[in-house]
């Protein structure tokens, strides 16, 4: 959706801080403000159900990991619901850009992944796309793509063997240089097989790591505030015995340039 380049311009100068300058005076440069994400859970672009997700989900420090501010483009990758989706599309405000994709495996196996992307299409500034898991639809020069608990789902029995490659690969092309790949995923027991992403939907987090560096990117940050040491990460994320209280890492990975 085209916009005007007057919201843009504020929203940058508000981010990184206007420059003045006075006749015979050296320039002043203010402060960069930070991002207020407290304000980005409180938008209405957001709705009830997901604000009782968010102390669970440390949706706050998960944005701060992420480093997403306004103006930013995203991409939100294998949406599910939407959650992520609408927390991007207010934290990178109106002179931003969130493109919310779902592969259509997902839209053919459940009628609410379709449902998700037509609601999320519908926010002024999300472009909700499908296409199939191997050929996701990133537009170029995107600061960020962001994938929470899927990342494993590229890995399933029905899937190429090289479908996590192919998304890797267009992840990559579709990052500017200095962009950054963050995934959100259910935790393995070391030195796990890729039968566990299939059987457990779960993923060894150096397997993960080793598959994102072979595209190119390096490896920038991880942190462990989803981590649940109780979890022995040896049953399927979806028994109700550990459902919701999985441990998960987050990973930060960077394109060079």
């Amino acid at each position: 959706m085209r916009r005007s380049l007057i919201p843009a311009l504020a929203a940058a100068l508000l981010l990184t801080g206007a420059v003045t300058a006075q006749a015979g005076s050296a320039p002043v440069v203010a402060a960069v403000q930070s991002p207020d994400y407290a304000a980005v859970l409180a938008s209405p672009v957001r709705t009830d159900e997901d604000r009782a997700r968010d102390t669970a989900r440390h949706t706050a420090e998960t944005l701060a990991f992420t480093g997403v501010r306004p103006g930013w483009k995203v991409a939100d990758m294998i949406i599910g619901g939407g959650y992520f989706t609408r927390v991007f599309s207010a934290a990178v405000g109106p002179s931003g850009h969130v493109t919310a994709w779902q592969p259509d495996e997902f839209i053919g196996f459940q009628a609410s992944y379709g449902e998700a992307v037509t609601a999320a299409d519908a926010l002024p500034n999300v472009d909700g796309v499908h296409s199939a898991i191997g050929a996701p639809v990133f537009p170029s020069g995107l600061d960020l793509i962001f994938t929470a608990q899927n990342y494993h789902d590229l890995h399933l029995r029905p899937f190429a063997t090289d479908t996590a490659a192919k998304v890797n690969a267009a992840a990559f092309a579709a990052l500017k240089p200095g962009g950054v790949y963050v995934i959100i995923d259910h935790d393995a027991v070391a030195g796990s097989d890729l039968t566990v992403p299939h059987t457990l939907h779960r993923i060894d987090r150096a397997t993960l790591i080793a598959e994102v560096e072979a595209a190119g990117f390096v490896l920038d940050g991880s942190s462990d505030i989803l981590a649940n040491p109780a979890d022995p990460r040896t049953a399927n994320v979806f028994d109700p015995a550990i459902r919701g209280h999985t441990s998960q890492f987050l990973l930060r990975f960077k394109k060079p340039g």
